[in-house]
């Protein structure tokens, strides 16, 4: 299986929360600087001062406060809000009221804003529209009279802090829907693995136990069907929803060594390239692991030269192999022939098994699904799938069957979420006749 991927989740409202803390802090310079070119125009420009120390201090020491959602707390923002609007109601105090009723800016100035903006990131829409409210309450109050300069101010501060505050929930929203998708797929691909294990040795131990009880019949018929009870509902729980592959079961010589290439495979290596089990991640020849599965009814064609792929891609692709040899022996008969052609192609590798059966007839592979034996469209297609390549099944019954397995040659670097190609295109092995036209996996 191909390697695991760390999952990193970066909160899409983490950069509001940057932006809002440079916002802050260039308004406060902002306000500081207007004040400071109207200086000579202030009657009272003590007050000014005392309240652009107070402000200049708050502004600063809180910055960690507006790095995140949950450093930014309730009482916080009521103190922050309760500093933008003593400014407010202490500009008539500092300012002349001529400059007041010709549309002067307030102590704070825009600065306001940002508090709250603090309170749209905190709490949506709800908690902006309280927050803005308050501040226009506080703004005819010093203007003593609406204006239209400002209600015009107060509109764009309401409007603009409601909808900041409603894209805020919508993230969080999608934030959370993706956090669960990515959850759901962990869990899926996981059980995907046990599923695959389980399969490639309960499962098959409890139907061997249960043909054999059945063949030799008195007490062991009756295990045999008590094995098979618990083979269908194992096989429905595990099937439930979820992958369910194959791999070969014991079985007689003449189909090769039946565990010589179902190999256990590593789902996670540590950072310096090596696996739990403490093999390397060099190539390995994909030929070492098929040759186990010839025999006297299974032939093996390959190429002089070492077919290399990464370990985990070999070994997946030599256990989608073993599936298909599998159906082969359980579904065409014991007398049946299998051929195994490998073709090492420049950019891929090519694996086909075909088979000499009486192929498979028309709707059993729906009806092998229905009943939760999902073997070959999992255990072949959905190990190729996740190598990033494809597996292909023809077949017509009278003619047999034939499973072409096309993985890329970089198969097993990273993980893929690719689907089987259904194309129906295949390549024939020497000495075996083509099969024709398409049917679905049993």
């Amino acid at each position: 299986m191909p390697k695991r991927q760390r999952v990193i989740r970066m909160s899409v409202e983490q950069p509001m929360w940057r932006a809002l803390a440079g916002y802050r802090v260039l308004t406060m310079l902002y306000a500081v600087g207007l004040f400071a070119t109207g200086y000579d125009r202030f009657p009272r420009p003590e007050v000014a001062i005392g309240y652009y120390c107070v402000l200049s201090v708050w502004t600063v020491a809180t910055l960690p406060r507006v790095a995140n959602a949950a450093s930014c707390t309730r009482r916080f923002l009521a103190a922050d809000l309760t500093l933008a609007l003593a400014g407010i109601l202490l500009t008539p105090v500092a300012d002349a009221q001529a400059r007041i009723a010709d549309g002067g800016p307030t102590l704070p100035s825009i600065w306001t804003a940002g508090s709250v903006l603090a309170f749209a990131l905190k709490g949506g829409w709800r908690w902006a529209a309280v927050a803005s409210t308050a501040v226009a309450a506080a703004n005819l109050v010093e203007r003593g009279a609406p204006t239209r300069d400002t209600v015009h101010n107060v509109i764009l501060v309401w409007v603009a802090s409601i909808a900041i505050g409603y894209v805020v929930e919508v993230a969080r929203a999608s934030e959370r829907t993706l956090a669960r998708a990515l959850e759901i797929e962990a869990a899926t691909r996981e059980r995907e693995r046990l599923a695959r294990d389980i399969h490639d040795s309960v499962l098959q131990v409890l139907a061997m136990v249960q043909r054999r009880g059945a063949v030799i019949g008195g007490e062991a018929a009756e295990l045999g069907r008590l094995a098979g009870e618990q083979e269908v509902a194992l096989r429905t729980l595990v099937s439930g929803g979820l992958v369910l592959p194959v791999s070969r079961a014991a079985g007689d010589t003449d189909w090769g060594t039946s565990g010589g290439a179902v190999v256990r495979t590593v789902d996670e290596e540590d950072g310096d390239g090596e696996g739990t089990d403490g093999e390397h991640d060099g190539p390995v020849d994909l030929r070492a692991l098929l040759v186990p599965y010839a025999g006297a009814r299974v032939s093996l064609a390959e190429p002089g030269a070492p077919v290399l792929l990464r370990p985990a891609a070999a070994r997946e692709v030599a256990a989608a192999v073993g599936a298909a040899l599998d159906n082969v022996r359980r579904h065409a008969g014991e007398g049946a022939r299998a051929w195994i052609l490998v073709e090492d192609e420049p950019e891929s590798v090519i694996v086909t098994v075909r088979d000499d059966g009486p192929g498979i007839p028309q709707g059993r592979l729906a009806q092998a699904e229905g009943e939760g034996r999902l073997g070959v469209a999992l255990s072949i297609r959905g190990r190729l799938r996740d190598l990033g390549g494809t597996a292909e099944l023809i077949s017509v019954p009278g003619q047999g069957t034939e499973v072409e397995l096309n993985v890329p040659k970089d198969a097993g670097a990273v993980d893929t979420t690719g689907t089987a190609n259904d194309t129906g295109h295949t390549r024939g092995a020497k000495g075996v006749p083509r099969t024709r036209g398409k049917a679905e996996n049993r």
